[in-house]
This record gives C-alpha cells, structure tokens and sequence, in this order.
C-alpha cells in the first residue's frame, strides 16, 4: 500500500495521518509501548477517530481532542475510558496542566503525559469531596490494580522494543529536575549506578519472587530510595569490578523513585541487546561532547566491520579506544551467534553452552579507554549482555604499556591479538605530546622522501606532537599478531594527504590492506560532519588477493541525525563476503593500489577515462610537466580590508569561478594599498594566468580576462602558470572538459572539503596535440573570454554615459 508523502500509517487505528512531529515522535511511539509494553490490546485503544472531552463542565460539546485514549473494555464507551494520554504540550508544566484538565472532564482515573522527550503519570481520585492529582511512578499494566504497580514477580517483566524512548525520558527529566547534579556526565554515571542496581536485581531474583527495584503507588519515596541503596551495597560488594568502592547513588529521592518508575516494568537482561544499546546511548550520548574525538560509531557501521572480520570463537579481540564498548557488544554478540549454533549442532544443553558463552566474553575480548567514564559505560555495556566486563580497562592505549597498571599489562599484551576493532579519536586538536611518549614510535619521528630509492624513510629527528589517530595506527598493528585482522574507522585526509604518504607505506610494508570501505559524508552526524573511511588491515601476511573497494552515499540518517530509508551500509559486508560488484563495491588487484587509499580513485568509470586518455594519437603529458609555477591563492581573512570597486583592487574568490568563464558579481575589491603584501604580489594574475577553484567544488578552471589582469587570486583557489609555448586556452579548455572534469574529481579529497592539492594536479593527463590545433581550440574560448569583457566594458560606458547626463 503506498502511504502519501509526509504521511504515516498510525500503528491503531492503521489509518494514513500527518507525519507531524509530535505523532512521529510521541503519539505512536507510546501508543506501541502500550500494545508492547503494558500488553493493552489494540481493540481498547483509541487514536482515530480521536476521543473527545469537555472544556467546562457547562459545555455541552465535547471539543477537546485526546491523543491516545484506554478503555476498560473494546465497547471503548465514554463511561469506560480508563487511561487518555496527552502528547502536545511541549514543558512538563503545560502538560501536566491540561493532562488535569482531560481527566476532570472526563472519567478516565490515570493521565500520561509524554513529549517524546519526557513522560508524567497522574492519578486521579476524589478526597473530601475534592478532585485530587497524584504523580505516581507509572501505570498498571493491562489486568493489573493501580495498587499493585511495580509489585512484578521476576519472570513477569517484560522485554521491550522501546527502550530508547524511556531512556530519552529519563535523561529529560533528570537533567530538568535533578537536585545537586545537572551536568551530562553526571547524570549518566548515576544513571549507570541505578541500572547495575537493575541487572542485579534481575539477576539475583528467583522467577517467582517479586523483585526489589520497583517503585510502588503507596510507597513513601524514602522507602523506596533505602531499599535502592541496600540493592546498590550489594552490587559493590559482589561486582568489584564494575563499582568502585567509592562510588554512590547521589541522586535525590525523587529522582531515584522516578527511575525506577520508569525502568521497573522491564527486564533489560532479555532486551534484544540493541534495543538496550541504542537506548543507552541515548542517554550517554548526551555527556560526549567531542571534545575529545568522542563520539559513538552508528551501530550499521560497526556490525559491518565486525562482519568483515568475522570472528572466531578462538579470537582474541581488543577495541583499544573501546569507549562504550560498541564493536566489542557487536563482536560478543557475532561470536555467540557462531557458538550457539555450533553447539547447539552438537547437542549441548542450554546450560553448557550458555558457559561456553561466558568463558569466551571473558577470556577472549578486551577493552582500553584513557576516559574513565567512558570505560565504565563499556563496563555496563559487557554487564548488560553477559560479562566480559573484566576485560575492560581504563588506561591510555598510547602510552607505554610497561608503564599501565599491573592488573592490564597481565591481561593485555602487545602482538597477542587476532582482531582489532577500533574508531580511535582523531584531530588536530587533541595532539598527543611528551618526548617519552613519542619515542614508541616511529611515527613519532619525522619521515623524509628520498629520491634515490623512492621511499619514505624514518628520521633521527623526534616530532613535537603528533595527532593521536596516526599513532593509533601504529600501536594497533604492534597489538596485533602476526595473521591478525583489523578494521579501523580514520579521517580521509589520513588517506590521501602527500605528507602522510609514509604512513600509508608504512601500512604496506607491515602487512596487507584487503578492504578500504568509504563511509558517507554524514555518518557522524549531527555530533561532527567529516569524511571518513575504514581500513581493513592483515599484519605480516604477504598477498595477491585483490583489495575489496566500497564506495556508499546513504548512512540511514541525515546530517541532522534524523533516520532515513537509505542506508548502503548493511549491503557492503554481504558483497564482500560474496565477491560479488557493482558500481561503487568492486575488488581491484593490488598492483594497481595507488600511494592514495582514497576509495573512489579505483572506480571504474576514472579508470576508463584515464585509459580513453591514453588512446589518444595526440601526445600525453602530466599536467606538472608543463606547469612553470603552482600554488595557493593569497588568504585574506580581514574583512577590513574590503572596499568599493572603484576604490580597490579585484579579489577573485571560488564563487567567481565558473566554467563559462568569472563571474563578476561573486568579486570583491580589497585595498589598494595591500600591493605591497607579498602573498598579494604572488599571486597578482595576468592573461597567460589559470585559476582553479581548490576546496568546495573543486577543479573548476579560468582565464583571467584583460578587464581583470592586475587582480589577485584568494586562498581556496590554485594559482598557475604554464609554459609560453603552451595555449592557457587549451588547456583550460581541457581541464574544464569530461577527460579533465572525472580526473580532477578523482583526485579530489579530504576529511572536511573536498579539495585538490598541487602534487595530484601535477600527475593530471593532458592531451596535448600539435600547437595549431592547441590554438584552434583555445581560440574558441578566448573569443568567449574577450567578447564577454567587452560587453561588460559597453555597458560600463553606458552607465557612465547615463550619469553624465545629470
């Protein structure tokens, strides 16, 4: 059935309604939680037509829309309505105020309000002849008395595919209401306290009996707090481990009972382990700020890297920037899945297998991250769905591992590992410094070309500093063993910068790249927008396999982190897995595995371009060959320094830069005075100048017409000159061509802009026929050029002709 655009179907009523947000992200995600969660069935549920109440008890018609509304029975009479939920207002204050309003005008006893952000439970009973609200920590589920919310026996609570929702609602409420702790980091950590408190409970609960972490209707909150903080003594005297002596539940009393409201329904041990996983990062999302290079890999990518690998039970596997513990959940989860059907093959019992289960996590996966709150959500994450939690360690991967506690060195040790998964921190901004620390390295050292042999060769001279990804490549490969498999998440730049070039050789020399996967431009979004690409890397195993290339555009969300219908992603795995290729997923042989790791380089439609180029009968030059001087355009970044036209000098800027030749509304002037600047002195443009747009929409080429000779080119553009004996026309012709276009698009990269650097210019093919047919071409283009200075000079003339007359 096709839905119309910016429709959805509502999960009730199945009938088409705008997809607004707050049906999106409120009203069907509670009405499902309901029919899921709380076991209402859907035939006493009400969403379209909407339920309807009174604005005053003097109204005769009922004019008050209701969300959601829950009936006694599927009669759904008005005198049988039991729960009506309300998802419009947008504060806790507005919504508990017309939640009120909806049940005095009605005789529904329970009110929910929720926002997709946050959620309020009321009750509502009469005292003293008085309509009375009372908060309460959430409803019955279906069957059950409002006195009995949160009395579960263990074996009843329920798994749940809408975690993310409550979890979301939880940090809301905590970080609105929360006495003496507001920050992120924080309320996650006390988060965290309060569902180890959960899985303890759960764990440490007969079936029958009922279970400690719940928050009762009748219950004094300080009760309910006591019986958490006994729960809490428990967990640290018997998880070490995982809690810290010293830690405790600081929360206030009412935020604890609003917690356990809201979690005490549920079993997060039987949760399908993503569900708790996209609703844990949800919560802990919030306390990354990045500032470290910290930010959650999306679930889609990490199930394809572990997928790639794919792990063996025997494995031993290290994250060595684990942070939440994500590719080590994934690769856990990966590795079960194998052993379960081994053994269950086999005809081991469910109890022996489930401790071969426990015996893998626990020996075989290991964990490092400098961040101590990060490495403790890892720990909570290896505790959610099993353990493995004492293979997770706070240390600094790239510190010296003599110098790492006791209890990791005896755990974790250089060339021991058969797989890597990683998405280390990267940036300029956190560079990792200390002479000490360098000195591990060889990237720590400066590298230097020689001509003579050809290669990068390591330096005596120790760097100052040095970005943290880089060294991370290093240091994975030095844990691997030899054989061992690694899957890297790192910035393009890494793979295509020339000053970097011995890194990449460095990776070739160590082992074998069998896997470059380019992953979309907003896969990191919205918490950074960047290019990114992951490596899958052999050590020490010399090959002729072919190298599997992946080229994807969708990531199954926007650059604002809203969820989409496309995603390339899970499709890369399965054809590598299969050998199978199509446009952007294609094996390449190792030979033609350029200096560049950059994915696109290698697709097809490049390759036959630069093979039309080499069938021409004319001669073929790089570009470099004829170029006399190359570099960038001058940076001004003083906005001061702009003027009015007739008052400066022209600034030629990437906008300007057109294939139909400059644009002169996109100039700017800068001051007449700057002539004298170096930078603006080089790069003053003549008629035998080329520009080129350098970032952005890169590759774009121009002549400089006589009416702009004496201009200056600016910083994102490349300023070049050619050989007298060559025509510039020509050969702006052809860079502006489709031979010159798909070349220049394939040397075009970068972790933020695309853009184009003067080494890769200069091995760009140029056809390059005899000079009268360089000038029968060029000549078409100049005639352009000239005719379209000449218009602009005509109607410059009549304008002043216009101004003359007054």
């Amino acid at each position: 059935m096709s839905i119309k655009e910016g429709y959805i179907i509502d999960f009730i009523s199945g009938q088409e309604v705008k997809a607004t947000p707050e049906e999106v992200e409120a009203v069907q995600i509670f009405a499902q939680q309901l029919v899921e969660d709380y076991n209402y069935p859907e035939e006493q549920i009400q969403t379209r037509p909407q339920f309807r109440v009174k604005v005053r008890p003097s109204d005769t018609k009922k004019e008050y829309p209701i969300d959601i509304a829950v009936f006694k029975n599927k009669s759904k009479k008005e005198d049988d309505v039991y729960i009506i939920v309300e998802c419009k207002k947008k504060t806790r204050k507005d919504g508990k105020g017309q939640l009120q309003d909806y049940l005095r005008f009605s005789k529904a006893e329970l009110g929910v309000w929720f926002n997709g952000e946050e959620r309020l439970f009321l009750r509502k009973f009469e005292k003293d002849g008085k309509v009375i609200f009372e908060e309460i920590p959430n409803i019955p589920v279906a069957g059950q008395r409002i006195e009995d919310i949160g009395k579960f026996r263990q074996r009843d609570l329920k798994a749940t595919h809408n975690l993310k929702a409550i979890f979301k609602s939880i940090r809301n409420h905590l970080a609105a209401n929360t006495v003496g702790a507001t920050r992120d980091e924080v309320l996650a950590q006390q988060l965290m306290n309060l569902i180890f408190c959960k899985l303890y409970d759960e764990k440490n609960t007969a079936p029958d009996n009922i279970v400690r972490f719940r928050a009762g209707v009748n219950e004094k909150p300080k009760d309910i707090e006591t019986r958490i903080i006994e729960i809490f003594k428990d967990v640290k005297t018997h998880l070490p481990e995982v809690i810290d002596t010293e830690d405790r539940i600081n929360l206030d009393t009412n935020s604890i009972v609003f917690v356990v409201g809201e979690l005490q329904n549920y079993s997060l041990t039987n949760s399908e382990r993503d569900v708790v996983a996209d609703a844990f990062e949800t919560f802990i999302g919030k306390a990354l700020k990045g500032g470290q290079g910290q930010f959650f890999t999306p679930r889609n990518v990490v199930k394809m890297m572990v997928d790639i690998l794919a792990p063996s039970e025997t494995d031993k596997i290290i994250d060595p920037a684990c942070g939440s513990g994500g590719f080590l959940i994934d690769a856990l989860k990966y590795v079960w899945d194998v052993a379960d059907k081994k053994y269950g093959e086999l005809g081991w019992k469910e109890t022996q297998i489930e401790k071969k289960k426990l015996e893998i996590a626990t020996n075989n996966f290991r964990g490092l991250d400098k961040d101590y709150f990060l490495s403790k959500v890892a720990k909570a994450y290896m505790n959610l769905v099993g353990d493995g939690t004492t293979g997770i360690f706070c240390e600094d991967s790239l510190e010296n591992p003599n110098n790492w506690k006791t209890e990791t060195q005896l755990k974790i040790h250089l060339e021991t590992f058969d797989v890597l998964l990683t998405n280390p921190p990267f940036g300029s901004k956190i560079p990792v410094t200390g002479e000490e620390k360098l000195r591990q390295y060889d990237f720590g050292y400066k590298w230097k070309f020689e001509e003579d042999n050809g290669k990068w060769e390591k330096t005596e001279k120790l760097k100052e500093k040095e970005e943290p990804q880089v060294l991370f490549v290093e240091r994975c490969l030095s844990l691997l063993k030899d054989g061992g498999r690694m899957a890297m998440v790192l910035p393009s730049g890494i793979l295509g910068n020339e000053q970097q070039e011995y890194l990449r050789q460095y990776i070739l020399d160590k082992g074998n790249l069998f896997a470059i996967v380019e992953l979309p431009f907003e896969t990191f979004s919205p918490n950074v927008t960047i290019n990114t690409n992951v490596l899958f890397i052999q050590k020490g195993i010399s090959s002729k396999k072919n190298i599997f290339i992946s080229i994807n555009e969708y990531c199954g969300h926007d650059k604002k982190g809203r969820q989409t219908d496309k995603d390339d992603i899970p499709n890369v795995a399965k054809l590598y897995n299969s050998k199978k290729s199509n446009e952007n997923n294609f094996f390449i042989n190792p030979t033609f595995l350029e200096s560049s790791f950059i994915a696109k380089r290698y697709l097809k439609k490049y390759i036959d371009n630069l093979d039309k180029i080499e069938s021409s009968k004319h001669s073929i030059v790089n570009f470099g060959d004829i170029i006399t001087s190359v570099h960038n355009g001058a940076n001004i970044d003083d906005s001061s320094i702009y003027v009015e036209k007739k008052q400066g000098i022209p600034y030629i800027l990437v906008k300007s830069i057109t294939k139909e030749g400059i644009n002169f509304e996109n100039l700017k002037h800068i001051k007449k005075s700057l002539v004298t600047d170096r930078d603006v002195v080089k790069n003053t443009v003549d008629e035998n100048t080329i520009v080129m747009t350098r970032a952005g929409n890169a590759g774009i080429a121009a002549n400089i017409p006589p009416d702009l000779v004496g201009g200056v080119a600016s910083g994102f553009l490349i300023n070049i000159k050619i050989k007298k004996e060559i025509d510039p026309y020509y050969i702006v012709s052809f860079l502006n061509s489709e031979y010159g276009q798909m070349q220049l698009e394939r040397i075009s990269s970068g972790s933020i802009l695309q853009s184009i650097r003067s080494t890769d210019l200069k091995k760009i093919k140029i056809i390059l026929p005899p000079k009268e047919i360089q000038k029968s071409i060029g000549k078409k283009l100049k005639e352009a050029v000239y005719a379209a200075a000449t218009a602009r000079t005509k109607i410059e003339e009549a304008n002043n002709d216009i101004i003359n007359l007054l």
